[in-house]
């Protein structure tokens, strides 16, 4: 595992704000609803990460433990800043969050995406990753705009 991947700290927020709004995946401002409960309860199984390039963060990624399942956990978020993406560090985060999941006993990773066609490189990566598109939900997110599940066996 790299060590230049590790857990966030409040420090990280403003330059993974920087990473969401180079991604433009939503909005920045939300991150700090979405990162309060990581930061305000010692026992939250959620797992925030980051990839730092010379003392900067340049990814980030977040998964949550899916409720009412055992050893489930979904995949929020992934992003990697404009100027470092295509260098594989997508790649890199999701099999370090892969080989932490499996180490601490848990057995799938999903992901949801928009089945929009601006995100076909989305869907393309997870299929490089080697998931598997489980399911689509039509009209999921509004009219017209499907969700995309993918899953991973981990063990």
């Amino acid at each position: 595992m790299n060590s230049t991947i590790r857990n966030i700290s409040p420090a990280d927020v403003p330059g993974l704000k920087a990473v969401i709004d180079s991604s433009e995946l939503f909005p920045s401002e939300l991150l700090d609803d979405m990162i309060a409960d990581y930061f305000n309860t010692p026992s939250s199984e959620d797992i925030w990460l980051t990839k730092d390039e010379e003392n900067t963060p340049v990814a980030v990624a977040y998964c949550a433990p899916e409720k009412m399942t055992e050893g489930t956990y979904n995949l929020y978020l992934i992003a990697v800043r404009k100027e470092y993406q295509g260098k594989g560090i997508g790649a890199e985060m999701m099999r370090y969050i892969e080989e932490h999941l499996r180490t601490n006993g848990h057995r799938v990773l999903i992901v949801e995406t928009s089945g929009l066609p601006e995100f076909k490189p989305t869907r393309k990566f997870y299929d490089n990753c080697g998931y598997v598109r489980e399911a689509i939900i039509r009209d999921f997110y509004q009219e017209g705009e499907d969700k995309v599940v993918f899953w991973k066996k981990l063990n």
